[in-house]
């Protein structure tokens, strides 16, 4: 196998107190990095740095790890334009929503609905972003859910069954019915392409006794549960994925003081994902990331990527709406835009650049990780490395 060193990094953050100056971010300065293959070799100074085949000098720029997007929903048809405008706008908007996008998804050939995926993983991977978890969710078919899992694991190994998004516009009257199909003869269609199985437990959605029956009949199957929790109400949903051993609470906007300690009680099970790009793009409540670090819960951030309520894949400006807006450190925004991702998909090889783990890095046109924060709306990813090869 090929060697390259990335020599001459002003900051590198690793994510490994152990390697770096101690903090959670393990900040080496003067750093260098060998990869070999797909994988980390070394890390440490610049000047004790092995021999390699190949070098690539990033003249004191900084290196993080590639960020872990472990929140989005990628495979879809149509836009929601109209939508966005109306809400901004002050008006309201009662067409549309998550039935909109049900309506093209289903209406789109396999080729169309993989080269959308295709498009967005793209600009995610320009900004920096080397995993992505990815949803079904906008069919709502036994074959259109199956058809969505199976084009998107062609792309990621981060596949969520998400057949409980809404209850299908099929079954409005008869949702009990529609809870049968997602446990049941879709769940056995959806199975085989994913690891995960996930339900939006909310009012006008899924409510606890049926995210519950969901879930258990989910990982019965073999999948891991994660759960939309608490992004427009208080509700069960952060106590049902705590109770579950979900490997994520996802959004947490309305907590209660119970649910904030369960989820830090659950910190090594349970990640919290906070997602930021949602609550921008409907000027909801902000999450209180402060309140949950501060607890000692887990936190992670991603974008939600979605044609509704998060058309973002920016996970740096996800990072800066944290800083900004949920009261985090720039430190703490990288790291839970990094290694919380990781914990959330229960991973240990990516979100992190040390020896043995997955060469994932990029390369920012700034001399500190800061400047995500410090400079909101720049590209600065200038390099991106994926599973040790240079993809941007």
């Amino acid at each position: 196998m090929t060697t390259t060193a990335i020599t001459n990094i002003g900051s590198l953050v690793t994510n490994d107190p152990a390697l770096g100056d101690g903090s959670p971010l393990g900040l080496v300065e003067n750093a260098a990095v060998v990869i070999d293959g797909d994988k980390v070799a070394w890390v440490g100074p610049a000047d004790q740095a092995p021999a390699a085949d190949t070098a690539f000098d990033a003249q004191g720029r900084a290196v993080i790890p590639g960020f872990v997007d472990s929140h989005s929903h990628l495979v879809f048809a149509g836009d929601r334009t109209q939508e966005f405008n109306a809400r901004m706008s002050g008006r309201a908007y009662s067409a549309g929503g998550i039935r909109t996008t049900v309506a093209a998804t289903r209406a789109a050939t396999d080729a169309e609905l993989e080269a959308g995926l295709v498009r967005h993983l793209e600009e995610a991977r320009r900004q920096g972003t080397t995993t992505f978890e990815t949803k079904s969710g906008y069919g709502l078919t036994v074959a259109d859910e199956a058809r969505a899992l199976r084009i998107a694991a062609a792309h990621t190994e981060e596949v969520t069954y998400l057949g409980a998004h809404i209850v299908s516009p099929d079954f409005a009257e008869d949702p009990a019915g529609y809870v049968d199909l997602v446990t049941g003869e879709m769940l056995e269609a959806c199975a085989p392409y994913a690891r995960w199985v996930d339900v939006f437990c909310e009012k006008g959605a899924f409510d606890g006794d049926q995210a519950r029956a969901i879930l258990t009949a989910g990982a019965a199957a073999g999948l891991i549960p994660r759960v939309h929790a608490n992004q427009l109400s208080y509700g069960p949903g952060v106590q049902l994925a705590v109770e579950l051993e979900a490997a994520s609470a996802d959004h947490c906007t309305h907590l209660t003081d119970a649910d904030v300690d369960a989820l830090a009680q659950a910190a090594g099970t349970t990640v919290a994902t906070l997602l930021p790009g949602a609550e921008f793009s409907t000027r909801a409540q902000w999450p209180d990331a402060r309140r949950l670090i501060d607890a000692g819960a887990t936190v992670a951030l991603s974008t939600d990527c979605n044609p509704g309520s998060s058309y973002t894949s920016s996970m740096p400006f996800c990072i800066a709406l944290a800083v900004r807006d949920m009261r985090m450190t720039p430190d703490e925004a990288l790291w839970s835009a990094t290694a919380g991702g990781a914990r959330a998909l229960r991973r240990e090889d990516i979100g992190r650049v040390a020896p043995g783990a997955r060469a994932d890095l990029a390369l920012l046109d700034a001399p500190s990780h800061v400047h995500l924060a410090y400079r909101p709306g720049v590209p600065l990813v200038s390099g991106v490395w994926q599973r040790g090869r240079r993809v941007h």
